[in-house]
């Protein structure tokens, strides 16, 4: 052993590749995923300390006290990252997609009264134990397909209690099982019901109640809006947005999903953290300069950090 080599904790042997991601930026992904074929681990006081190929193995770091793992010839990598997901909810709508499957459109199904409506009054409905119980499941499925670290919004309360009833929810699973969470607060996801005549109010909801209440409670590193002809504008999504901002919540967006609104180029202007979906964005919104950063100072969340989470 080698005076600044120190005896393998861990040793991960027999795998068909390890992937570093330790490769080139500037060629094509497959090379910055940097795959070792039949590689080893090596984890000495809880750091990987080596890794290469297992012909290569400094043998003299492996010790009658290292645990093996036999990877069974498997892909072994750094864990996945999921940041999009809506893991927290009531009810389920497998009856939605059965329609898809049948040819209903996504806004067909939403103007029926199905979709984002359907899940809000069942969440409305479900306790912040039952939500947080029913994630569980999901998220065994994600860690199983390597899945470590997941984004997770609200958006399906809809009103301010509910909302924080869904963030309280993430943060309970968060503590009872693997996978990190990263708390969102999607509190333009749709018009509820009660505004549907009344949407400016739900607006000021949201601006002078639940994403203060949020952001005081620390309850969501992240603020999201959904613009989109069955949502939100853009100009709507912009204020909410930027008054997140200024309290702490970092952007994030839904944006040119179902139709080109320019939310690509919103998202730039923002300079938002993420723009998802973007199955309909323009060109325009492909090179729209990025601008300086809104500059925020995000708050902890759980108890943790902002920066470590």
């Amino acid at each position: 052993m080698s005076e600044h080599s120190e005896p393998f904790d861990l040793l991960i042997r027999n795998t068909s590749e390890v992937v570093t991601c330790d490769g080139p930026l500037d060629g094509p992904a497959e090379a910055t995923l940097a795959p070792i074929a039949a590689g080893a681990i090596g984890i000495s006081r809880g750091k990987v300390a080596w890794v290469g190929p297992e012909a290569s193995l400094p043998t003299e770091q492996v010790t009658s006290y290292t645990e093996e793992l036999d990877a069974r010839g498997s892909f072994v990598g750094p864990g996945l990252v999921d940041p999009h997901t809506h893991l927290v909810f009531g009810g389920d709508r497998s009856a939605e997609f059965e329609q898809r499957c049948q040819g209903h459109s996504y806004l067909q199904i939403a103007q029926a009264g199905g979709g984002i409506a359907s899940t809000v009054a069942a969440t409305r409905a479900a306790s912040e134990r039952e939500l947080t119980y029913g994630a569980l499941p999901r998220l065994v499925t994600l860690l199983s397909h390597g899945v470590t670290t997941a984004e997770v919004k609200s958006g399906y309360g809809l009103d301010v209690e509910a909302e924080l009833k869904m963030l309280r929810a993430i943060a309970r699973v968060d503590g009872l099982q693997a996978v990190k969470l990263i708390p969102t607060l999607l509190c333009l996801h749709a018009v509820p019901a009660e505004f549907k005549d009344r949407r400016a109010e739900y607006l000021t909801l949201c601006l002078d109640e639940l994403v203060p209440k949020v952001a005081e409670l620390k309850l969501a590193r992240f603020c999201d809006a959904f613009v989109e002809q069955t949502a939100f504008t853009r100009d709507e999504a912009a204020r909410v947005l930027r008054r997140a901002a200024q309290l702490g919540l970092l952007p994030r967006l839904h944006v040119d999903q179902l139709t080109s609104g320019g939310g690509a180029e919103l998202a730039a202007e923002l300079g938002a953290a993420t723009a998802d979906h973007l199955e309909h964005v323009t060109p325009a919104g492909i090179i729209e300069p990025v601008p300086i950063k809104l500059t925020t100072t995000p708050p902890s969340t759980n108890g943790q950090p902002a920066q470590r989470r």
